[in-house]
């Protein structure tokens, strides 16, 4: 089978469903479905954390957990878990949009029914699965200390673990003790979301796998401060005695932002992660390479070198360069897990030690359509790309094809009308097909630029605190029309798999 391949970006928050937020239900299988009728063999996803708030999956509360809210309810029904009343109870949910609020408040009833249904009845089959689960090793490194801590935060009602009573924040054993009797009750329910979560996940997976699609994840470089990682391994992180962020996460001015982005994320210290051989990060990429097939590792410049800055400063340009682990980590990752199936996001100001840790690891890099044409012989016009990479029209954090489009300078609209041949009028196609005729190895669209859609689809605007992550498909959208033309332009650029054949079957 060729090397090349064609791919489909799309957050399961975002797919269709009748309950506020897409999920891993039938709604998820039917996009599996679409996406090989379009010629796709990668799904690309974002961060499957449970989110903080503004709801973005990169502030994720665990490095490890998996959201509850895409837990399917209707396959909690059909596994006799919910009675079908419940499924009926569902209020009215806005089309097109995620409700999140609104979503988790009726989720969260229907998953504590779910939860008294499974005590009560204790379905020998589901019980021996779930005692198997919590003692797994795979999940040893994470679950209690995940469990425990949402648990406590709400029983603090979501308030930051610093603000938690000090024997607690600072984890003392005692009181750490003393809160998981007091809360073992629902330190099992928060554990027992997981196993629902992790139980149609690994379905999902095995039904795109059949269909011949693998899954690509995606990995934050950085964890909130509210997290269960920092408050279970303070010691990993720069954190002053009150367990406050020293310095915070963040990037200088660039192509998004004038004054650069505060993620405001405490940085790690490498120093003391070297020490102990890498674990957590090892523990990390474990875990998420159980879950997926290849891994997109977010903001990969700053394991060469990343932009610190005070916790007092208001904006990203008080900071500085830093050199990051380097070469080291891949290594040590490498030595105990095997080959790394991996992607870099290398996007944003690229230096030679980037460029260097890319050449030693042999990790692919990204090329953005939409950065192509801002000059002249740009890296990321198609012309520059080489097989070991992979090629977007545009990600998470771009603005819709058609969007991006409009919102042009003259001249840069220009270019790009002449580079791609062009009138404009279905720029997003465009794209897609200067994406797929790339010798990239690997070309992977949003589906909001299949849908040629405007602005109104945007994901995520970075450096924007509110009103993000909010775009879902419609199901109507996804068309047998638009499938077949995606998989006709996957055909004649070498991307698809052969019709009926068995690998795209999986039979």
């Amino acid at each position: 089978m060729s090397a090349r391949a064609a791919g489909l970006l799309l957050h399961p928050t975002s797919l269709p469903g009748p309950f506020g937020v897409g999920d891993l239900g039938p709604e998820a299988s039917r996009f599996i479905e679409w996406a090989q009728a379009a010629g796709a063999t990668l799904w690309q996803v974002l961060p499957l954390n449970p989110p903080g708030p503004g709801e973005s999956p990169y502030g994720g509360l665990s490095a490890f957990a998996g959201n509850p809210l895409l837990v399917s309810p209707e396959a909690l029904a059909q596994e006799g878990l919910l009675p079908a009343d419940a499924l009926r109870s569902a209020p009215t949910f806005p089309e097109g949009r995620l409700d999140a609020g609104a979503a988790r408040r009726w989720k969260e009833a229907v998953l504590r029914q779910s939860w008294e249904r499974f005590r009560r009845e204790k379905p020998a089959t589901l019980v021996e699965a779930f005692e198997a689960f919590r003692s797994g090793g795979e999940q040893s490194a994470w679950l209690p200390d995940w469990a425990l801590f949402a648990a406590l935060a709400r029983r603090f009602e979501d308030a930051g673990w610093i603000h938690w009573p000090p024997e607690i924040s600072r984890r003392e054993s005692a009181a750490l003790e003393e809160a998981g009797r007091e809360l073992s009750d629902e330190i099992d329910y928060q554990a027992f979301l997981q196993f629902l979560f992790h139980r149609q996940w690994d379905r999902l997976r095995l039904e795109a796998s059949r269909r011949g699609i693998a899954l690509v994840g995606d990995v934050p470089i950085y964890v909130s401060h509210h997290s269960a990682d920092v408050w279970a391994h303070r010691e990993l992180f720069a954190l002053d005695a009150a367990g406050l962020p020293e310095t915070v996460a963040g990037v200088p001015p660039d192509y998004f932002s004038r004054t650069g982005q505060l993620w405001g994320y405490p940085l790690y210290r490498w120093d003391r992660m070297e020490r102990d051989g890498y674990s957590w990060w090892i523990a990390r990429f474990a875990a998420i390479l159980r879950r997926v097939d290849l891994v997109r590792v977010d903001h990969f410049r700053g394991f060469a070198s990343y932009w610190e800055v005070p916790s007092s400063a208001r904006t990203a340009v008080e900071g500085r360069w830093v050199p990051g682990p380097g070469r080291a980590l891949f290594e040590a990752l490498r030595r105990a897990l095997g080959s790394l199936p991996l992607i870099a996001e290398d996007l944003g100001l690229i230096t030679d030690d980037v460029r260097e840790l890319l050449a030693t690891t042999g990790i692919p890099g990204m090329k953005v359509l939409q950065f192509a044409f801002s000059e002249d012989d740009s890296p990321h016009a198609p012309h520059r790309h080489v097989p070991n990479e992979v090629v977007y029209t545009g990600t998470h954090d771009n603005d819709t094809a058609r969007g991006w489009f409009e919102g042009l300078a003259a001249e840069e609209r220009q270019r790009a009308l002449d580079y791609l041949g062009t009138d404009g009028s279905r720029i997003a196609w465009d794209l897609i097909r200067a994406a797929y005729e790339s010798v990239a190895d690997r070309a992977i669209v949003p589906l909001q630029d299949v849908l040629g859609l405007g602005s109104e689809a945007r994901m995520n605007v970075p450096a924007l605190a509110a009103g993000n992550w909010l775009w879902r498909a419609r199901r109507e959208e996804l068309t047998a029309e638009r499938a077949e033309s995606l998989r006709r332009l996957a055909e004649l650029t070498g991307r698809a798999l052969r019709r009926g054949g068995p690998s795209a079957t999986g039979d």
